[in-house]
């Protein structure tokens, strides 16, 4: 089965749920259809259109989606670029804590860049300044949009475009 979008009453998308789940919140006069996908659910009895884009009647409030802290999306921030020496790629590459975790260094957004294998083994468990290492740019937590969720499903679903604004320059990997 496929996906359906999700959009709050701002028509701003709240998230990508079951087609089922989508059909009960318009049964129960929690939302709206805005687009039909191909397909339908069937009962014993009756055939019901898929769904593929709902907006909720109610304005939801929530806050804003944090990205996910994994090697990727570090990687991702670092445009794939050894924050030590600059060499780019996507071989060879290492995650590496700023403050080693031995020394009380957290796996967080701002402790975690990336660094090639060179600059990773040559840096070993010293601080930067201690290996006489300098960063090219400082580590940061990367803001998300309240399209993040979407941007995945894009691709393949060209209905749901039109309602997300700006989807043409989503982040590298999400579109």
């Amino acid at each position: 089965m496929s996906s359906v979008l999700v959009l709050n009453q701002n028509y701003e998308p709240l998230n990508v749920c079951h087609p089922r789940r989508a059909f009960v919140l318009v049964e129960r006069g929690k939302a709206e259809v805005l687009e039909h996908g191909s397909g339908a659910l069937r009962s014993a009895t009756r055939s019901f259109p898929l769904p593929s884009v709902i907006r909720l009647i109610y304005l939801i409030k929530r806050p804003r989606p944090q990205m996910r802290l994994s090697r990727r999306e570090v990687f991702n921030r670092d445009n794939y670029t050894c924050q030590y020496c600059g060499h780019r790629g996507h071989r060879d590459l290492t995650l590496d804590h700023v403050v080693p975790r031995h020394r009380g260094g957290r796996h967080t957004w701002e402790n975690l860049v990336t660094a090639c294998k060179a600059c990773n083994h040559r840096k070993a468990a010293r601080t930067p300044a201690e290996a006489k290492m300098q960063l090219l740019r400082q580590p940061y937590q990367p803001r998300v949009s309240s399209y993040y969720v979407v941007y995945p499903y894009l691709e393949s679903q060209e209905a749901w475009r039109k309602f997300v604004p700006g989807w043409e320059s989503a982040p590298a990997g999400y579109a």
